[in-house]
């Protein structure tokens, strides 16, 4: 199986990491191993990203008690619940195959696993017939302990097509969010971790941030290269307040660096949409220090 499409293979020559990421690519296979299966039967959240029935990618949060992901296959996944009424993502999934892409993340242990590949509606919620599964290091995750889950309901959904300052706020103080990158091979989801700050809010309607130091395989960046669609998922981990935005974005390669740039076309804030209450953070020691 080849793990890269032309959009990642392009960044890692242009980096001068196609070597390394081809060593780094052998990870990435469609099975899942008994240690993966017990990581996912363990996690209360999963990160889904796909597209909406209008081609919009979004990346939502789902939750539930640990078992509520779990391995039915070493090929197949079952999330209960599925993906809630009030969400982007709500009726994406058809019974014709919708692609997807996972991330498990624990912070409790700086564990995350990517799972991408075909999901469909199931009696439970849905299931995810895998393609790719990888491990990904704890480079800038972030530690955090769960507290007892908070029993109440979610608050009423807002919709916007630009940040308002409170959601600037969020962003700004963010040190974690999740984006969901499309290609012509599926679809990924993924993780950006770093201090306070390290997310820029231009403007409303634009982000930026720097592109870290990573595992060599651009496989977000790749996307980019050949699908400018993305969606980013940030999440207010003590209140559970989940903030989704759904734009394009575009990477900046320069001498310095790699800067990504996303234009905001729509926006959707749910409070209190995650049960889960985390505690405040012990900083990934891989951060780096912002300007």
């Amino acid at each position: 199986m080849n793990a890269f499409h032309s959009g990642s293979l392009a960044v890692q020559r242009r980096l001068g990491v196609r070597d390394l990421a081809a060593h780094v690519g052998r990870s990435i296979g469609p099975g899942i191993r008994p240690v993966a299966a017990a990581f996912l039967e363990a996690q209360p959240m999963l990160v889904l990203g796909a597209a909406d029935a209008d081609g919009r990618v979004w990346s939502t949060l789902l939750t539930g008690t640990p078992g509520f992901v779990r391995a039915t296959g070493p090929h197949t996944v079952s999330v209960a619940g599925g993906v809630p009424d009030r969400d982007p993502l709500a009726g994406a999934v058809t019974p014709a195959g919708t692609p997807v892409g996972t991330i498990a993340l624990d912070p409790r242990t700086r564990r995350r696993m990517r799972l991408n590949g075909i999901a469909r509606p199931s009696p439970r919620g849905l299931v995810v017939e895998a393609e790719q599964v990888f491990s990904n290091c704890p480079k800038y995750l972030q530690k955090r302990e769960l507290y007892a889950p908070d029993t109440g309901t979610a608050g009423a959904v807002r919709h916007g097509g630009a940040l308002d300052p409170d959601q600037e706020r969020l962003v700004r103080a963010a040190d974690t969010f999740f984006v969901a990158t499309t290609a012509p091979d599926g679809v990924d989801a993924s993780h950006r971790g770093g201090n306070p700050g390290f997310v820029s809010v231009d403007s409303p309607t634009e982000l930026s941030w720097q592109d870290y130091p990573g595992n060599a395989m651009f496989l977000t960046l790749g996307n980019l290269e050949s699908d400018g669609r993305a969606g980013l998922l940030f999440t207010d981990w003590r209140n559970g307040t989940t903030l989704q935005l759904t734009g394009v974005a575009t990477t900046a390669y320069d001498p310095e660096g790699r800067t990504t740039r996303f234009r905001v076309d729509r926006v959707v804030e749910t409070p209190s949409a995650s049960p889960l209450r985390w505690s405040a953070p012990e900083y990934s020691p891989a951060n780096p220090p912002l300007p």
